[in-house]
Formats: C-alpha cells, structure tokens, sequence
C-alpha cells in the first residue's frame, strides 16, 4: 500500500512539477504571478481530448499537437495581455489584474462554445497496471512519471546550457544588463512564455487523462502554485521540489488520515513553510538598496 501511495504521490506531484515550473518560469523574467497560466492548461486538455476523439490521432502525436497549440496561446497570451504593459513599465499589480481578467475571458469562451459538461479522455491506460513490490500501480501514474521526467531534465538542461538557456537567465537575474550586453528582452520574454506553454500541454493532457477537461480544470494549477511558492518562485530545481513534495505529501493525507482534509493540509504545509522560510525552500531572498 505505501509503494503504491508514493507512487500515485510521485505522479500527481510529477504534474504539479511540470505546472510549476512554467509558474516559476514566467515569474523568474517578468516578477509576477501569471493566474492565466491555468486556463492555458486547461485549454491544453481540450485540445488533447478533441485530437484523440473528434481527429482519431495517435496518443504521441495528440500529446505533441497540444503542446504547440499549448505553446501558441502562451504566446498569444503574453503579447495580447502583457506586452503594452510591460513596454509601460507598469506595476506588477497590474500584470496579476490582466492576468486574472484573461483567465475569466478563456474560461468564459469555453462556456460559450463547447459547454460545460466534463469530457472524459479515451480509456487510453485505464484498468492497464503493473505489480511492483506487492503493489498495483496504474501504467497512467508510472509514464506520467518518466514523461514528467524527461521534459524537466529537457528543460534544465535548455536553461542550463544553451546560449539561449544563459540569456533567460542573465534576464531573470537583470533585464536591464541583460539588454545592455545585447540580450533581446522581447525575444526572450516570448520564448519564455513559448516554453511555459510547452509544459502547460504536457500538463493539460495528464490532467485530462486522470480527472477529465472542463471549464474549472484550471483552478487545479492552484495547487502547482502553492508548489511553486513552496520551492521558491523564480527557482526551476525549487519548482520541482515543491511540486514532488506536495504531491506525495496529498497522498500519504488522503490515504493514511482523511481525503477531504488534503486540500487543508496542502495550504496549512504552505503557510507553515512561508513562515519560516518567506521565499521558499529554494528562493532567494533580495534586499534592494537605494
């Protein structure tokens, strides 16, 4: 039972992971909380669902459609909803009110147009499991793992070591220095929200294949918010971290104590975190000096 717990806790948390880490992302560039990155996730699960039922494509290339139709609205959403005012320097407060205003707009429209009945995923690894250590693990939750995985490692290692991995993160640390050594900000604050977008349909699509898509599906990213804030908003290796730790700590709640106090738990484990460490387990705490 507890190989299985930590299991599905792995999984779920592998998701939280991949949502938070395009959180922290666009939070790293631009300093602000994108609460549209949800409905963009849950777009991206309509989209996954449409191209298994209605267009009968194949599960990969189903997944790879969604993350570019994923990576496109990102996109759109950057240029549409921040870009005037960013070019402004306007607050962050209003980039969070733009946010939330895009958010309840691509909501809506999903109301408008396709309804809101729930859509369930074709049984794509339903009743499908393994035995592993005594215990029946779902072949959903194990290659929601490894997928996890390998795009975050993709990612890390983008960051890390591409000459377009250094300048996104030469932006996050200054933009202004940044575009003093030659740095395209606009660029780079498009290709950021590109791969924010990447991940959301990534996301989207396992979130489909667990819960099903519908309208609200997006206020599940709260919790890969609280994963992000967790690990340390702006912080990759902090995102994953939070995401993981929340994910197995859910499931150990659910299973051993109560499911309907898992939720209380997860923003009872947030507040005692910032509490003690405000930034985050991995966030950094910056003193500005006049």
């Amino acid at each position: 039972m507890l190989m299985q717990t930590l299991v599905t806790g792995i999984a779920v948390g592998g998701v939280y992971a991949l949502m938070a880490v395009g959180y922290s992302l666009i939070f790293s560039i631009l300093n602000f909380s994108n609460f549209a990155y949800g409905s963009i996730i849950m777009l991206g699960s309509y989209v996954g669902f449409f191209s298994l039922t209605s267009f009968g494509m194949p599960f990969p290339l189903a997944l790879v459609v969604t993350m570019l139709v994923a990576a496109l609205l990102s996109f759109l959403n950057e240029r549409i909803s921040y870009s005037s005012l960013r070019k402004r320097k306007a607050p962050s407060l209003y980039f969070m009110i733009s946010a939330m205003g895009t958010s309840i707009f691509l909501e809506n429209i999903v109301y408008a147009t396709i309804g809101a009945s729930f859509k369930a995923y074709p049984p794509l690894f339903a009743q499908a499991t393994v035995d592993l250590g005594g215990s029946t693990i779902g072949k959903l939750d194990l290659f929601a793992i490894f997928f996890s995985a390998a795009a975050i490692l993709v990612m890390h290692y983008f960051i890390k070591h591409s000459r377009t991995g250094i300048a996104i993160r030469a932006a996050s640390y200054d933009s202004t220095i940044a575009q003093i050594n030659g740095v395209n900000l606009n660029y780079v604050i498009g290709l950021v929200f590109v791969l924010a977008g990447l991940l959301a349909g990534i996301s989207g699509v396992f979130l489909g294949l667990k819960y099903m898509a519908y309208p609200t599906m997006g206020w599940i990213t709260n919790k890969a918010y609280v994963s992000a804030v967790i690990g340390g908003l702006g912080s990759l290796p902090g995102a994953v971290v939070g995401g993981l730790l929340l994910g197995v700590l859910e499931s150990l709640i659910s299973v051993y104590i109560r499911s309907t106090i898992r939720d209380v738990f997860s923003f009872t484990f947030l507040i005692t975190v910032l509490l003690f460490m405000p930034s985050g387990l991995f966030g950094k705490y910056l003193e500005e000096k006049v």
